[in-house]
């Protein structure tokens, strides 16, 4: 039996769905972070257990992944040389890496123009318009991801050492985050030091539940954070009928947040990256006599 493997991958974790080459899901699967530029050996692992996992859900021996084919939409696919790399060590027939946001848009959208924000760990856009694509973001948090779980902790952490170092004012939030650390400025930096960005990111909703109960630190954090996203869907100039999607962990905290021009044209995806990336592979390999090459 000729198979299709979807596999959707970020820096939370990384789901896998086998099905037929037309398209039915037999089965799903999940496992650990996905970030090839992280972590691309942990990546490979994670992205494997996760297919076996689908095909055991499908009661589908993993020796068939020789005869699969695979296309995967992963974070960090979108610099350097870790989309190549990776594909030469997965063990499929046929693996095809892309951006994760190639998937989710995909997915979200289907035939329609329109664009995603995926506003997770990371955060990365993508619009489609008449067939053509316009990637913005995804840089990585360091210097990018703007709006993303992971940069929002790490600037809540730097505000609470600018509170503690009496550079600006603090608030109950800040007092929390110092007592996480056991009152101790240095047990914060040595986090920093093998912190990766879910780490940080699971620092973003506590600011803004807090930013939703009057705290000052995270209601300037959140309010920036949302002018960066509305800056960031700018670069599209959306416009009804085309649909904006919000994606990700952080998508339902963004979502009432942004201005009335976005949330006129906002609507729920028609199914989620999982789904996009086994849609991607049935029209990718799931031809009439394999489609293979």
């Amino acid at each position: 039996m000729d198979l299709v493997l979807g596999i959707d991958g970020g820096g939370t974790g990384c789901r896998a769905a086998v099905a037929t080459q037309a398209g039915d899901v037999l089965g799903r699967g999940k496992g650990g972070p996905a970030n090839i530029r992280t972590d691309l050996e942990g990546s490979r692992d994670n992205i494997v257990e996760a297919a076996r996992l689908a095909f055991a859900d499908a009661g589908l021996d993993p020796s068939l992944f020789a005869s699969t084919d695979a296309v995967l939409g992963l974070a960090g696919a979108n610099v350097g040389d870790y989309k190549q790399r990776l594909e030469a060590i997965l063990p499929f027939r046929n693996s095809d890496v892309e951006n994760d946001s190639l998937i989710s848009l995909e997915g979200a959208i289907g035939d329609h123009d329109g664009a995603i924000a995926a506003l997770g760990t990371g955060t990365v856009y993508l619009a489609r318009r008449r067939g053509k694509l316009r990637p913005v973001g995804g840089w990585g948090f360091q210097i990018g991801d703007l709006g993303s779980g992971a940069r929002i902790g790490r600037d809540l952490l730097q505000e609470t050492l600018l509170a503690h170092d009496g550079i600006r004012g603090g608030s109950a939030l800040t007092q929390t985050i110092l007592e996480r650390f056991n009152g101790n400025p240095g047990e914060m930096v040595e986090f920093t030091t093998a912190a990766k960005p879910v780490d940080y990111g699971a620092f973003a909703p506590m600011v803004f539940a807090a930013a939703a109960e009057g705290d000052t630190v995270a209601g300037r954090l959140v309010d920036r954070v949302v002018a960066e996203v509305e800056e960031t869907l700018a670069v599209f100039d959306l416009a009804a009928p085309e649909r904006l999607c919000l994606l990700g962990g952080l998508a339902g905290l963004y979502a009432p947040l942004l201005s009335e021009r976005y949330r006129a044209i906002m609507h729920p995806p028609l199914g989620d990256a999982i789904a996009g990336a086994v849609q991607m592979a049935v029209r990718k390999f799931g031809k009439p006599g394999g489609g293979h090459g």
